[in-house]
């Protein structure tokens, strides 16, 4: 059996451009990638390393009852989801590997269609490629056509920060349920918007009227807990969608080490930590924003979430040069679709230091230029 054609990773073809970033004489501003790169918050790593490392069995693919109620809750409390059952939670071994099988793991195949954004993620694609289904890219508003098994929405929105408000998130819903598609939002980002942005998660009355038949929330700790490392992530919704993923994952070994779910546990139940990392990447995104800006690019949406999404007007691959010829690598925003070929992604991952040397460099009249 032949291997699946997937196309070549995209940071792979970035090697150029690092190089000649990479000689500048301050050094390299990475850019590219979101990476956490703040510390990981000291009641998380106390969970980790609580007595959840020292149990020598198997932990168990649904999760702990008590990672579940905690995992519940937040998304009560902090998104104001309603009637959501501690059942309906499953952790999952990051949220990327979630996003590369679901697909596979709905059942899809030849024949049936997975609709994602006109600018979105990469894995989205991948994933419909995995399990030998289309991928179709879906402009704003545009309703998936018919075959569309899977549609992928995401808000905010990676690369672009973009928000889509409760009547787009509930118009994008009924466009999906009138095919029969099952909805998977990718709310990684979620955590990181201000209310007054208007951000909601799919589970949300405002969107489902609570009626969570067919919805999938997908939620990661990378983001708001800097928990990349950790791979801890869950997805909620749909009480039959989410036992048939158990029935499978259980039998594929996807489960999440004792110790990570405690810790994820832990990164649910405090609020305290997320509203501190909300605050530093706001400050990157004033101070970078303004930098950007005169530099002469035009930033476009970007209100939330960790990226800048930046336009010369001109083939994305030589903005990246020119901002590499500065000392700092952002990644093209044709990683994303061919509606980004004249954007670049930049992201707000990096510590204050290097954000501050990137401001800098990007200055007009400031040192470092």
């Amino acid at each position: 059996m032949s291997p699946v054609a997937l196309p070549d990773f995209p940071w792979d073809s970035l090697t150029g451009a690092r190089e000649l970033a990479a000689r500048h004489p301050g050094g390299l501003v990475d850019l590219s990638v979101g990476t956490p790169v703040d510390p990981v918050p000291a009641v998380i790593r106390d969970a980790l390393a609580g007595p959840a490392a020292e149990i020598p069995g198997y932990p168990t693919t649904h999760g702990t009852p008590a990672l579940r109620e905690a995992v519940a809750a937040s998304l009560g409390r902090r998104f104001g989801v309603t009637g959501l059952d501690a059942a309906a939670v499953l952790p999952t071994i990051g949220s990327k590997e979630l996003v590369a099988w679901l697909p596979t793991l709905l059942g899809l195949g030849a024949g049936d269609v997975v609709g994602v954004p006109a600018v979105a993620y990469p894995t989205y694609e991948v994933g419909a490629l995995l399990a030998g289904a289309t991928p179709v890219r879906l402009a704003d508003g545009e309703a998936p056509p018919a075959g569309t098994r899977l549609v992928w929405l995401n808000s905010p929105s990676n690369p672009t920060g973009r928000v889509l408000d409760a009547p787009a998130m509930r118009a994008a819903v009924e466009a999906a349920r009138a095919v029969g598609a099952t909805v998977a939002s990718d709310e990684c980002y979620l955590g990181l918007a201000a209310p007054a942005l208007g951000a909601v998660s799919v589970l949300h009355p405002d969107v489902c009227d609570g009626r969570h038949e067919g919805l999938l929330a997908v939620h990661s700790m990378s983001k708001t807990s800097n928990l990349a490392g950790y791979r801890a992530a869950f997805l909620a919704g749909d009480p039959a969608l989410v036992g048939a993923l158990l029935e499978i994952r259980k039998h594929a070994g996807m489960i999440v080490p004792h110790p990570v779910q405690a810790a994820l546990a832990a990164a649910a139940s405090d609020d305290a930590h997320v509203q501190a990392q909300v605050a530093l990447y706001d400050g990157r995104r004033a101070r970078l924003r303004a930098a950007v800006e005169a530099f002469g690019l035009r930033v476009d949406h970007s209100e939330a979430g960790l990226y800048l999404w930046a336009t010369a007007g001109r083939p994305c691959r030589e903005t990246v040069q020119a901002l590499a010829e500065r000392g700092i690598l952002v990644a093209p925003g044709e990683f994303y679709g061919d509606a980004g070929a004249e954007h670049v992604r930049i992201a707000l991952t990096a510590s204050d230091e290097r954000i501050d040397a990137a401001v800098a460099r990007l200055t007009p009249d400031r040192p470092g230029t």
